[in-house]
């Protein structure tokens, strides 16, 4: 481990200590979150993805950041997709129920929304799998774009507000990590069950938990980097 690794080891644990020791700030934070859902989706995913992307690329260049990497304009469009994720989040944990009660488990949305129990999994899964199934590719997708398009500009915010050019970057993807990994890999063995984990949790706290997840959807950025390097 070297020098910088512990201070970007220390920065996180001085800005998350506010939370554990002054109760004034965590209930600012669950006021604020409570209020302004969407505000906070981008926030938190600008925030929390962004270091995520971070730590993949120590793990990929040994670096936390570098020249071309584009720090802000992935916090940028992180925080729009954390908006995205959001809609998603409300979209499917609504939908996904009343699809199960049409489909005869008559208590679904009232179990979805109880205790924790094996039926409130079952549906947490449900909504997990239809969300990471139909929502998940063409979010990864576009992530996927919109990461080329910032690396194509050199990192920077000019280069990101310049057009997306879509026909030459999509079918020049590596979509046999795409496909193979990304989607085939990473959705239904890590995605899905830890979605699962997320929906069975209090509502305030998903997007957070999810938010968190960017870290895991870092070092999985960096495998598929690594990967698509060997091809």
């Amino acid at each position: 481990m070297k020098k910088n690794d512990f201070i970007f080891i220390l920065a996180i644990i001085l800005c998350l200590l506010p939370f554990f020791l002054v109760p004034q700030v965590y209930d600012f934070y669950n006021t604020f979150n409570k209020e302004h859902g969407m505000i906070m989706s981008f926030i938190k995913f600008a925030i929390l993805a962004t270091l995520g992307e971070s730590i993949g690329l120590r793990i990929k260049s040994g670096v936390y950041n570098q020249k071309g990497f584009g720090i802000i304009p992935r916090a940028i469009v992180w925080g729009f997709l954390g908006l995205g994720i959001k809609m998603a989040f409300v979209i499917f944990a609504v939908g996904t129920p009343a699809f199960l009660t049409y489909m005869g488990m008559t208590d679904a949305v009232q179990v979805f929304k109880g205790e924790l129990s094996w039926a409130k999994v079952f549906v947490a899964f449900c909504v997990s799998a239809t969300m990471n199934i139909i929502f998940a590719p063409i979010f990864m997708t576009f992530h996927k774009i919109t990461d080329t398009h910032i690396l194509n500009n050199g990192g920077t915010l000019s280069g990101l507000l310049k057009p997306i050019k879509f026909k030459e970057i999509f079918p020049a993807l590596n979509w046999s990590v795409q496909w193979g990994f990304v989607f085939k890999k990473t959705i239904p063995f890590f995605w899905i069950p830890a979605h699962t984990i997320t929906f069975c949790l209090p509502e305030e706290w998903q997007i957070l938990f999810a938010a968190l997840l960017g870290v895991a959807l870092g070092v999985l950025l960096s495998i598929a980097a690594i990967m698509g390097q060997k091809k």
